[in-house]
């Protein structure tokens, strides 16, 4: 079973810096990471989950416009672990932040537990 498990969230001011980590059992980057698309999701209270940044096995990345220019997805099959660099934070991307791991030719699909960014205006 593919567990996926989040770190790196807290409390920031607003322009401030946070880098989260999604660590991934199961060897799926290391071995298998050809076959796997991974995002970080997040959800604010009242809201619908939304794509925040997604990266394919050929790291090609592709981020929702609001957070362009300001975060950045990478991985590191190696590591069987992906990141999520989020700089210039603003008030608006408090939320709980998601790691999702998609398998591209098999319906496997895997979620974190998450972990709450806030950001202080």
């Amino acid at each position: 079973q593919v567990q996926l498990v989040e770190s790196g969230g807290g409390l920031v001011q607003a322009g401030g810096s946070l880098r989260l980590s999604c660590a991934a059992s199961g060897s799926i980057l290391s071995i298998y990471g050809s076959y796997y698309a991974m995002g970080w999701y997040r959800q604010a209270p009242g809201k619908q989950r939304e794509l925040v940044a997604a990266i394919t096995s050929a790291g090609s990345t592709n981020y929702l416009d609001s957070v362009k220019g300001r975060f950045t997805i990478s991985r590191d099959n190696a590591k069987d672990t992906v990141y999520l660099q989020m700089n210039s934070l603003k008030p608006e991307d408090t939320a709980v932040y998601f790691c999702n791991a998609r398998h591209t030719t098999q319906q496997r699909n895997y979620w974190g537990q998450g972990t709450q960014v806030t950001v202080s205006s």
